[in-house]
């Protein structure tokens, strides 16, 4: 895993995209910058096995270096699973598949490059969209979770990780708290302060409230959230 040090550089002057640079580091920056990253992935995996069919097709939306999906393969053996991790980004994808071919050369893993907001999702039983929806433009995130819903089989599972905004001064003393946590991971305030810049317009959140509203919108009438740290929160949809 290679350190991320992309914003200890002479300031960059552009917008974050998910770049060969990017792709490199991404594992050691998520994991340095998203609270609780680990945590998601091993409580996706553990709703994913409370599931009574032992077939199923699973779309990993945004999937980027394919980390999610490697551990729903480690971890749920024994039953007919296809994983499908769909990324636009050439570069993650490069890096998920050398990490598949590393860690576990499964072949019920696949990646395919496309625009999740278009991509076909045949057969979805459960659909993964963590820390994605923030990247999209909002004024079509409500007619993407329509059409993650209308894509799901009955009985289908929508999985979404998001960060949050939160209302008043708490919204402020949780963005306070995040930077302490990107501090205590070994960012300095100028690659923090860059970071945000970067960002700036291209990862735009929702609250919690907006986010189930969507879900709820779309036609799901039973959502929980499932994992929260102030501003990031982890939410589940089941299709009936």
């Amino acid at each position: 895993m290679s350190k991320d040090t992309i914003y200890k550089q002479a300031a960059q002057g552009n917008d974050f995209i998910f770049n060969n640079q990017v792709a490199d580091v991404f594992d050691d920056m998520v994991n340095r910058s998203v609270p609780l990253y680990n945590t998601v992935i091993d409580a996706v995996v553990r709703l994913l096995a409370t599931r009574q069919q032992t077939r199923a097709t699973v779309y990993d939306l945004g999937c980027s270096t394919g980390t999610t999906l490697l551990e729903i393969d480690r971890r749920i053996a024994g039953q007919e699973i296809t994983l499908i991790g769909i990324d636009s980004s050439p570069a993650m994808l490069d890096t998920a598949r050398r990490k598949v071919a590393m860690f576990s050369g499964a072949g019920r893993i696949i990646f395919r490059e496309g625009d999740i907001t278009v991509a076909p999702l045949p057969g979805a039983d459960i659909i993964i969209c963590n820390y994605a929806l923030q990247f999209i433009r909002p004024v079509i995130r409500q007619s993407l979770v329509s059409r993650l819903y209308d894509e799901l089989s009955a009985g289908g599972m929508l999985i979404i990780t998001e960060k949050v905004l939160a209302a008043g001064t708490l919204g402020r003393r949780f963005i306070d708290i995040h930077h302490e946590f990107k501090r205590e991971q070994g960012y300095s305030e100028l690659e923090i302060s860059r970071k945000r810049e970067a960002l700036e317009n291209i990862l735009v959140p929702f609250t919690v409230t907006e986010n189930i509203e969507i879900l709820r919108q779309a036609g799901f009438t039973e959502v929980e959230i499932f994992s929260k740290w102030f501003n990031f929160a982890s939410f589940v949809a089941v299709k009936k």
